[in-house]
């Protein structure tokens, strides 16, 4: 696996059209870890992909009612089997951190690479998934001058009191530790 023209190899690319231009596009200076799962707490389905390609059926299950209208997407999903899935290009802005604050400056999308982890709050995440998120931050630190191991954080720590991902179940030693390995 590596990054040519922004996008990794060696996975499935999933092109989303939800994402835009970065207000500057060498400035990638932000990673935000994510989890999702759809229904919540199942995994293996399809629907993340359809949702972030605005293909969610509404009438699939009662939670996609109140979601399949959202225009979202990430740079990246890691599967709990360790597949790795790409929406968008790494050099334009995903739609994944909605309102949010890092370090003062707002509208952490302008900045960051998202990535989501197949998962929830309160669900351990797999080794698989450390092991994969590790070979690809690797990459992106490589790739991006800009980022560095003290600029990974949660979805929780720039959208406090509205989003709570990672979450609890997220080990941030062990991806740490993989990175210094």
């Amino acid at each position: 696996m590596k990054i040519d023209s922004h996008w990794l190899t060696g996975i499935t690319r999933l092109p989303s059209p939800n994402f835009d231009a970065r207000t500057d596009a060498t400035d990638i200076s932000l990673l935000v870890i994510h989890c999702i799962s759809l229904p919540p707490s199942e995994f293996g389905t399809p629907y993340i992909d359809q949702l972030f390609c605005n293909q969610l059926d509404p009438d699939k299950h009662p939670y996609f009612r109140d979601i399949y209208q959202l225009t979202v997407s990430s740079h990246l999903l890691i599967r709990r089997t360790g597949e790795i899935v790409q929406y968008v290009p790494f050099d334009k802005r995903a739609w994944h951190a909605g309102k949010s604050v890092y370090e003062g400056r707002e509208r952490c999308n302008d900045f960051s690479i998202g990535i989501e982890l197949e998962g929830t709050e309160l669900i351990e995440y797999t080794e698989a998934q450390y092991l994969q998120l590790a070979a690809v931050i690797r990459l992106l630190l490589e790739a991006y001058p800009q980022l560095s191991t003290d600029r990974i954080t949660g979805h929780s720590d720039i959208a406090p009191g509205r989003k709570t991902d990672p979450g609890a179940s997220f080990d941030w030693q062990k991806l740490f530790s993989l990175l210094n390995t």
